[in-house]
């Protein structure tokens, strides 16, 4: 199977948190997301949804075929139908929107506590 397969489905396992990837039914890769939404204070509008994607993972004998693009692509695709701004975690995520500028406005600004003090 190829990235290209009709075969190739992403769903959203809202359970487990995560964005997976099926090849004939089978479950081949994950997106793992995180909400990191901060807290609706009282009286205030509902805040837009921040999403940590926190790993991608293909099954070795899965790998090298393009399919991690493809779920990443479909998990941003399915975040923007969703209102979230993303966190990429992840540091394949980092990449593939660094390669993919047209995800560049569903990225959440860096949390405080991700900046790297030099004192």
């Amino acid at each position: 199977m190829f990235a290209d397969s009709p075969s190739a489905h992403v769903t959203d396992n809202v359970d487990q948190n995560r964005f997976e990837l099926r090849l004939n039914g089978d479950l081949v890769g994950i997106v793992g997301y995180y909400d990191t939404s901060p807290a609706r204070r009282r009286g205030a509008r509902k805040p837009t949804p921040v999403v940590s994607f926190m790993h991608t993972v293909v099954v070795e004998d899965f790998g090298h075929r393009g399919l991690a693009a493809v779920m990443v692509r479909r998990s941003l695709d399915r975040a923007r139908d969703y209102g979230w701004r993303v966190r990429p975690v992840c540091t394949y995520v980092q990449r593939f929107v660094e390669a993919n500028p047209e995800y560049l406005d569903l990225m959440a600004p860096p949390e405080a506590s991700d900046a790297i003090s030099l004192n």
